[in-house]
């Protein structure tokens, strides 16, 4: 774990305890503590690594009793998760969000390894990085591949 930084290790622990349950409560402090660490590290791994993107879904209370919340996103069939991943996409996409969504699909095996690697090269820096509004024609990208994906011909 030496070459982890703390917000890797949060996350891989936060993982560790969903695979057991299909949701969780957890406190901000009461992690903090445990990973002697800030409770906005905790806030910070959360906002980034347990996204719609990535497969979750974040409930949070503040206040003194307060808890957040991370469910596993539970995908009945591939539409399902297409549908989840089409509707975080605005009319703009970082490509953080972007190979988020694409990891998610291979994660969930909507698609394969080499059908991932060929999304990641239509929507990287090196194909988009001379468009001014790229993360317009990221969303665009993203968004057709998805539909293709989704309403594939039958044959």
């Amino acid at each position: 774990m030496q070459n982890k930084n703390m917000s890797d290790i949060i996350e891989a622990y936060i993982k560790s305890v969903l695979q057991e349950n299909q949701r969780i409560e957890i406190q901000r402090k009461q992690i903090a503590d445990h990973f002697d660490c800030v409770p906005s590290q905790i806030n910070y791994v959360i906002k980034t690594r347990f996204t719609p993107e990535n497969g979750y879904a974040v409930e949070s209370k503040r206040g003194g009793g307060g808890y957040i919340r991370i469910m596993k996103l539970a995908i009945v069939d591939d539409s399902e998760i297409i549908d989840a991943m089409l509707s975080v996409i605005d009319d703009t996409v970082t490509l953080r969000n972007a190979i988020a969504i694409i990891n998610n699909l291979a994660a969930n095996d909507v698609i394969n390894q080499r059908e991932a690697e060929i999304m990641f090269s239509a929507i990287d820096k090196d194909a988009l990085g001379k468009f001014i509004n790229a993360p317009e024609v990221r969303a665009v990208i993203l968004k057709n591949m998805l539909l293709k994906l989704k309403y594939q011909e039958t044959k």
